[in-house]
């Protein structure tokens, strides 16, 4: 089982660490890309329109005036670097030992500087979504989409891919259909299903801490998965098509329920 989750888009920088090195970071075939758009995050943070390619406010300006060193920054693994919502939900600190070994193992953050790291992965806090056009580089779904694809492909082969991401994200990367479900989170309203988006952030995070810490053997298969969250959630599957993978929908009650 892998589990693909989006960054943060607020990071925690880490106070004191070593400093960055590419050679420890999972999926080593990424390192000559990931050096691209570091250089060309670099380049972008100290021009006169680094907020508004960035896409970010000037409250912000302390994360962008960090990009331009963050390989003289300390790191700490991703885990760590990456919080919020989501990452609250999931909890990785109150994990066992075991368990932390298992998200070690399991997890994949698919991110727009570092096209995808392990959940232990030593990293500097930055700012950079997927979403935004790097010049040089153009946008980065498209950059990262032409070189994750072998190198993640091999990675979740013979695995079930359990996609948290958020759309901005999953653009980078689609996974093979048959052996992958989306996780779609919906709140009931009136009767009617809605979709909300802090919801869905802290319960694919929920979702994941579930999937990590449940006793038993790990779903194989898009339908053991349906079962495993059954146990915690309303859920539903709809089957994947050639092009779009299984759609594991979360229904949370709500008002009108």
């Amino acid at each position: 089982m892998l589990i693909l989750l989006p960054p943060s888009e607020g990071k925690t920088p880490a106070v004191s660490g070593p400093l960055f090195d590419p050679g420890q970071l999972h999926f080593h075939p990424l390192n000559d890309a990931r050096k691209l758009v570091l250089a060309a995050l670099a380049e972008a943070s100290t021009g006169p329109d680094a907020h508004a390619v960035l896409g970010v406010g000037p409250s912000l300006a302390a994360e962008v005036a960090r990009n331009t060193i963050l390989e003289e920054s300390p790191c700490a693994p991703a885990h760590r670097i990456y919080t919020g919502v989501l990452y609250d939900a999931l909890g990785y600190e109150d994990l066992t030992e075991a368990q932390q070994r298992k998200a070690d193992d399991a997890v994949v953050v698919i991110s727009g500087l570092w096209g995808a790291l392990g959940f232990s992965d030593p990293i500097p806090a930055y700012r950079l979504s997927m979403a935004v056009k790097l010049p040089e580089i153009g946008k980065l779904s498209a950059f990262w989409k032409s070189h994750l694809a072998g190198v993640l492909a091999e990675h979740a082969s013979g695995h079930l891919v359990v996609d948290c991401r958020s759309s901005t994200y999953a653009a980078a990367w689609a996974p093979e259909p048959s052996s992958a479900a989306a996780v779609n989170v919906f709140q009931i309203r009136n009767g009617k299903r809605t979709v909300v988006s802090h919801f869905a952030k802290h319960t694919r995070g929920e979702l994941a801490r579930h999937l990590l810490t449940r006793p038993g053997a790990d779903p194989a298969t898009p339908e053991q998965l349906l079962a495993a969250v059954a146990e915690k959630w309303d859920a539903e599957l709809v089957p994947a098509t050639a092009r779009k993978p299984f759609q594991l929908n979360v229904i949370l009650p709500g008002q009108g329920h």
